[in-house]
């Protein structure tokens, strides 16, 4: 059976106020006369009444009696007595409520006397009543559902992937039929401690420092000759002309100094997959070294197709534009736009994949000991992770363009199993 709306609690306050019987209200909500009556008993609003001395008793306000102690020469009214409790020694406590209240309509809308009443009382009003009854029943999906051996199952389940630094989205697409909860609930349950691992466990708990004040860039910045008709602007008047254009976000990756080994990394929009260039430098000399690579690995048509556009940022590794867009012989092979100074948001996407990176290579990591072979294995592994964004599909699982899949190939990319896909430092120990 369906729960109360507003409107029906309003039918059933009018009809209390009516004097109409429980049947007669439950015939206009097409309700039974169960249903109303259990309406007004749990949903009522209870009222205090004056409790004299603090004594609940229905006597205590006109009682005189004395001596209940057995104290002959005490003049004192038992009511007021701070020694001894009357209510627990004297025969005529009585604390029962309005007889009004135990039947038919259970409330003391109507009564006559309820001006002039001074014991508890309850009113049916429906808009506090629906209020209660939401409140309640926020509260009982709040509750844990899963016990004893279905908890235990699921604990094993989700702590060793967890801890493997599994993202819950992945995990869920991936054992969600054995998890048998939401992933909302899935979170509630590790907030409130009722698995083995803690919020601590989750990265995204632990929440973002706060943003530090932006600079004010300079005139000079801004017309820099690599910019020149690269702008974010020219970008997005570029995508208008042009919609439907696949594009790939680019962007570095320092390690513990600026000297050292950076990683280039290039993402794709439409499927989120991300290759991870492993670089000797920062120099721009050598991000030109990558796109060379690219273009002999794929073949100038091939490489025009996957990388059409190419949006970055403004950093000085990026500044060779015109060595990056074309080949040694003077051929274009992409186009690359800039995003405005300190606007990452521009290129969003390969900003929050970038978090998958630094889950196995924190910041202050030194690069220098690592090879293009444990690139490859990270990028396996952030590609076989399962996104919400892709309809619980990993960045592999989404890629189906033929000239992706060849690249793939030749840099020796291949999906990972979702229940080894590794995210911790373990993955990369060194």
């Amino acid at each position: 059976m369906s729960r109360l709306t507003l409107s029906e609690r309003v039918v059933i306050e009018c009809g209390i106020y009516e004097r109409l019987p429980l049947n007669e209200i439950a015939k206009r909500i097409d309700k039974s006369p169960g249903t109303v009556s259990r309406e007004i008993r749990t949903n009522r609003t209870p009222v205090s009444g004056e409790h004299y001395c603090g004594k609940d008793c229905r006597f205590a306000s006109s009682c005189k009696t004395k001596s209940l102690c057995g104290k002959e020469k005490c003049y004192k009214h038992c009511v007021v007595c701070r020694e001894f409790d009357c209510r627990e020694i004297c025969s005529r406590y009585n604390n029962k409520p309005c007889a009004i209240l135990s039947r038919p309509p259970y409330v003391c809308n109507t009564c006559s006397q309820r001006r002039k009443c001074k014991g508890d009382r309850a009113y049916y009003i429906a808009q506090q009543a629906d209020a209660a009854a939401k409140r309640r029943y926020s509260d009982s999906r709040k509750k844990i559902h899963t016990y004893g051996d279905d908890l235990i199952s699921l604990d094993k389940l989700v702590t060793p992937l967890i801890l493997k630094g599994q993202p819950l989205t992945h995990i869920w697409s991936e054992h969600g039929e054995e998890i048998g909860v939401s992933q909302r609930t899935l979170y509630r349950y590790i907030d409130k401690g009722v698995l083995s691992i803690r919020n601590i466990d989750l990265r995204r708990k632990l929440g973002y420092k706060p943003r530090k004040k932006k600079k004010e860039v300079s005139e000079g910045f801004l017309n820099l000759e690599f910019r020149k008709k690269r702008t974010y602007i020219d970008y997005l008047k570029y995508m208008e002309k042009h919609p439907g254009t696949p594009v790939v976000q680019m962007d570095t990756v320092k390690g513990c100094r600026e000297q050292g080994k950076r990683l280039l990394t290039l993402h794709f929009c439409d499927t989120n997959m991300m290759l991870i260039l492993l670089m000797r430098d920062g120099k721009a000399d050598t991000v030109v070294e990558q796109f060379d690579m690219l273009t002999g690995l794929l073949g100038l048509e091939d490489f025009r197709h996957v990388f059409p556009v190419i949006l970055t940022d403004n950093g000085s590794e990026f500044k060779h534009t015109r060595e990056m867009e074309t080949t040694e012989n003077g051929k274009r092979r992409t186009k690359v736009f800039y995003c405005d100074p300190q606007a990452s948001w521009q290129k969003p996407k390969i900003e929050k994949n970038h978090e998958y990176i630094r889950y196995v290579l924190p910041k202050g990591k030194s690069f220098n000991p690592y090879t293009q072979e444990d690139m490859i294995l990270l990028a396996n592994h952030i590609n076989s992770t399962r996104r919400e964004s892709l309809g619980c599909r990993s960045p592999y699982e989404a890629t189906n363009d033929e000239a992706v899949l060849r690249l793939m190939y030749l840099m020796g990319l291949h999906p990972i199993p979702a229940d080894e896909v590794n995210l911790s430092r373990n993955l990369l120990r060194k």
